[in-house]
């Protein structure tokens, strides 16, 4: 399951509510760090919940195109395009 852009694995004995509630917490937590949490991982531990947070990776693949230098996300639709057509040689 996503919450608020998060993915979230939890065992069955949690409940939606107590998900919801650590993933808030959590959230909270990651932005005062100045963080991106990317992913959560819960399950049940001699009758605790344990929780495992992961960090969103700060590395972004950086791709040129025709001489244009820059982040998949910023190139318009003709450099998309191009990205598309490219052959692997490998």
């Amino acid at each position: 399951m996503v919450i608020d852009g998060v993915k979230v694995t939890a065992d069955s004995d949690i409940t939606d509510q107590e998900i919801r509630d650590i993933v808030a917490e959590e959230l909270k937590l990651w932005k005062r760090r100045g963080k991106d949490l990317a992913s959560v991982q819960l399950s049940i531990q001699d009758d605790e919940i344990e929780v495992k947070a992961i960090e969103r990776s700060p590395i972004k693949r950086i791709r040129r195109i025709t001489g244009y230098l820059s982040t998949e996300d910023r190139f318009n639709a003709s450099k998309q395009s191009e990205l598309l057509d490219r052959v692997s040689h490998m």
